[in-house]
């Protein structure tokens, strides 16, 4: 809080932030490793003049890519949106780009605030997937999987389960259950597939679990009643072993005041 009559002495500013995860070691800041967060910081710790943090609205991991992570950035009075974001931009790195700056409510907490999260997965079955200007960004899989008998089985995701079975690591203080309210399959034209699931939280790795799980479903590996098991918590079923990372993109935090998602357009 201030005192009536003075001046804030910051600014707060929503960044939408994109990179390429294969240059760092997933966002946090890590002591001997270059981060995406640990980037932005020293970006922005230059143009002020001073040490400076920043708050992302998740970790990703070594690896995963975002389209829309979230961080929040503290600005001495006199910047401006477009300022800043054109300010940092010239001085990121190659592989992080800042694709929207706003200004925020001075309590604005990028990862407390947040009541949803999307990911989209890519899994490459053309045999173009597996070129340079793919396969870096995708799972290219040797085996095309069923879509419509992965469809049948991602339907079970969605609703509140625990997902213990699909998280690396669990979340004692929060648990394990998560609220997902959508996980699709989608043609990714000429190249494979796409996977899209929107959630409350997520546990570590378990998109990543999931896909690797549904895939080895549609390709006839496993069972389709084993995604049932799981989610019961049979614990004599494991899953499959998680899709590589670089398939992964964080593509969307939602928060309260945001405007609905336009609708997607109908395929003909």
């Amino acid at each position: 809080m201030h005192a009536a009559g003075t001046a804030p002495d910051h600014r707060r500013f929503r960044c939408t932030v994109q990179y390429d995860g294969r240059g760092f070691h997933g966002w946090q800041v890590q002591a001997e490793e270059r981060t995406v967060q640990g980037e932005i910081e020293s970006v922005v710790s230059r143009l002020f003049d001073r040490p400076m943090r920043i708050l992302g609205a998740g970790r990703t991991d070594r690896g995963v890519h975002a389209t829309g992570q979230v961080a929040s950035v503290d600005a001495p009075p006199g910047w401006s949106a477009v300022k800043l974001r054109r300010a940092m931009n010239a001085l990121l790195p190659e592989g992080i780009w800042i694709a929207e700056c706003m200004e925020a409510k001075a309590d604005f907490h990028p990862r407390y605030d947040a009541i949803a999260r999307s990911y989209r997965y890519d899994v490459g079955t053309a045999h173009e997937a597996r070129s340079p200007f793919h396969r870096p960004w995708c799972w290219p899989v040797r085996t095309t999987p069923d879509i419509d008998r992965m469809a049948e089985v991602t339907e079970m995701i969605v609703g509140s389960h625990s997902f213990l079975a699909f998280a690396k690591a669990g979340q004692e203080e929060r648990g394990d259950r998560c609220v997902v309210e959508e996980a699709r399959w989608e043609p990714w034209e000429g190249l494979g597939l796409h996977f899209h699931i929107t959630a409350d939280r997520f546990l570590h790795h378990m998109v990543r679990y999931l896909v690797g799980t549904l895939v080895a479903i549609g390709t006839g590996e496993r069972e389709p009643g084993d995604m049932k098991r799981l989610l019961e918590g049979d614990g004599e079923l494991l899953t499959s072993p998680p899709a590589p990372p670089e398939g992964l993109f964080l593509t969307r935090v939602r928060y309260p005041d945001d405007p609905a998602a336009p609708a997607a357009t109908p395929r003909s």
